[in-house]
């Protein structure tokens, strides 16, 4: 009886899960081919000011991020965020850090940076290479985010591509901000390993994040950070050739906690059947040049931000709060980010107007190849 009350009190969850799937599905479908299209139209661009179109570029990669912003935002999935000011980063050339938990982590980022001024157009995402093979993935290969290959095989030759990257597109783009998840991978996948792995050597057993690797962290640092820059070989070059301002000059070190350690998944997201809740990323703002220089030191540093972490969220999973001066100097007051839906409205309207006169050019185009062929 009661199973059936429960049900018959939200009798509307299936309906509006279909209905949200619908929508995001078409969503997908008008925002994405839309993008590319522009893109491929505004190449020739490319070639004559490259500055212009990477800058274009980025406001509908900023755009597109504010589709899937608009996801959680609307199923009622807040964010609040906590900690350290954050202001003096925002303009200025950044590393973000953070724990990962589950495939709501992505979203739930793009939602915190959509309301942050000039950060979604001029960032670069780190992420696992089978995410180029998903719907959104033409869209990262487009905007030059990095695909890093996961597996102890791979290792090597992963870094090494990254230092390219870094070397061959973040600086050239002029990206501002890059986000990495030390951890390489969900928790729940890392947990076992992790756990093994401290065993085996002696280090703390995390429960609510697993051990980063500092192998990303170092190949950054070494490249684009304040203490030098490194080739392809990892040796050092001539720090002459980086300019001072294509550097990195704060590390961001965001721990992302959900409400009784449950995290949201895309699915969740997607579909909104769980109930509205608020994820918190609270932050850590460090200066670069503040960071240990040698390998040893480097992991230590980031062994500590995890360990950290970890007895952060012990405690909010524990007792619902984060007790803020323990780990904050001089914190921000807790703010919920407010999305603005005038703003999802217009950006509707204009992928939906694009898709209609792309679709006109491909029709007159089609006739005009018949007609002369017939």
């Amino acid at each position: 009886m009661d199973n059936l009350r429960f049900y018959l009190d939200h009798w509307y969850v299936v309906p509006k899960a279909i209905l949200r799937l619908c929508l995001i599905l078409i969503n997908n479908v008008y925002c994405i081919p839309t993008y590319v299209v522009w893109m491929v139209l505004l190449s020739p661009l490319r070639k004559i000011h490259p500055d212009t179109y990477w800058k274009i570029e980025g406001y509908f990669f900023h755009w597109l991020l504010a589709m899937v912003s608009m996801w959680s935002w609307s199923a009622g999935y807040e964010v609040m965020e906590m900690g350290d000011d954050i202001s003096n980063c925002l303009d200025e050339k950044t590393l973000v850090i953070a724990n990962h938990q589950s495939t709501a982590d992505v979203p739930l980022l793009m939602a915190l940076f959509n309301t942050k001024k000039q950060v979604l157009p001029n960032i670069m995402w780190i992420m696992d290479k089978h995410f180029k093979y998903t719907n959104f993935g033409i869209v990262s290969v487009i905007h030059q985010d990095f695909f890093i290959m996961a597996g102890k095989q791979y290792r090597d030759r992963s870094l090494s591509d990254l230092i390219t990257h870094l070397l061959l597109s973040y600086i050239p783009r002029k990206r501002k901000w890059t986000v990495l998840f030390p951890e390489g991978g969900f928790l729940r996948k890392r947990k076992g390993v992790s756990q093994k792995y401290a065993m085996l050597n002696n280090l703390p057993i995390l429960n609510n994040v697993s051990l980063p690797r500092v192998g990303a962290l170092q190949a950054i640092m070494q490249t684009i950070g304040p203490q030098g820059v490194a080739n392809n070989n990892s040796k050092p070059v001539n720090a002459d050739k980086i300019n001072k301002l294509d550097r990195l000059s704060w590390v961001l070190d965001i721990t992302i906690a959900y409400p009784n350690g449950e995290p949201l998944d895309l699915p969740t997201i997607i579909l909104g059947h769980k109930q509205p809740c608020q994820t918190i990323m609270f932050y850590r703002l460090y200066r670069c040049d503040e960071l240990p220089h040698d390998t040893e030191a480097l992991t230590h540093w980031l062994y500590s931000r995890f360990e950290e972490k970890e007895k952060m969220l012990d405690s909010f999973y524990k007792t619902g709060t984060i007790p803020v001066s323990h780990y904050s100097s001089n914190p921000i007051p807790p703010n919920v980010i407010a999305q603005d839906y005038l703003r999802f409205i217009i950006l509707h309207i204009f992928f939906i107007t694009s898709t209609y006169l792309h679709l006109q050019f491909f029709m007159a185009a089609y006739n005009y190849c018949n007609y002369l062929m017939y």
